[in-house]
């Protein structure tokens, strides 16, 4: 019995959504396993995962609504300690916390970004990441929520408004 089902949405680690196209067997060094076909939303890319490695790359299924409240409850934290470490420190401990895939901690890079870039100007590095953590984000919370990625970037501009 396989987790996931063709044409499920599915978030795949430091890439985002992505929809299970196809389940395929295929047969290698002798040896017949099954991949999920999963093309990336929003790009070109198509990833196969062995069925059996889904844990090691943290295949997941779309966040639900609890997880959504926790995510804006992060989001409108101010109280937010951004360590005078140097950008590229910042910006390693950031790659790493997107690449767990965990959406709690790529609203904390959001929300760390975005406070950091109204107190100083951000490393090209910190704008590429600032960029990368709103659209894994926004793009998980408009399926999670069904609405539309515009109204969840207004709602986002909205918190950091203020």
């Amino acid at each position: 019995m396989l987790p996931f089902k063709k044409g499920e949405k599915v978030v795949y680690p430091a890439h985002g959504v992505g929809v299970i196209d196809d389940i395929q067997s295929k047969v290698i060094s002798g040896t017949e396993r099954k991949f999920y076909m999963l093309r990336i939303l929003d790009s070109e890319m198509t990833i196969m995962i062995p069925t059996e490695n889904v844990d090691a790359v943290g295949l997941r299924r779309v966040i639900g609504k609890d997880m959504v409240t926790k995510i804006y409850k992060i989001l409108r934290e101010r109280k937010v300690e951004v360590d005078s470490q140097t950008w590229n420190r910042r910006y390693r401990e950031y790659t790493e916390k997107i690449k767990t895939g965990s959406p709690l901690e790529i609203a904390k890079v959001l929300r760390d970004l975005l406070v950091l870039k109204g107190d100083k100007e951000l490393s090209f590095g910190e704008r590429k990441m600032l960029d990368t953590a709103r659209s894994l984000l926004v793009k998980e919370l408009s399926i999670a929520r069904a609405h539309p990625e515009e109204k969840i970037m207004e709602e986002l501009n909205t918190i950091f408004a203020s």
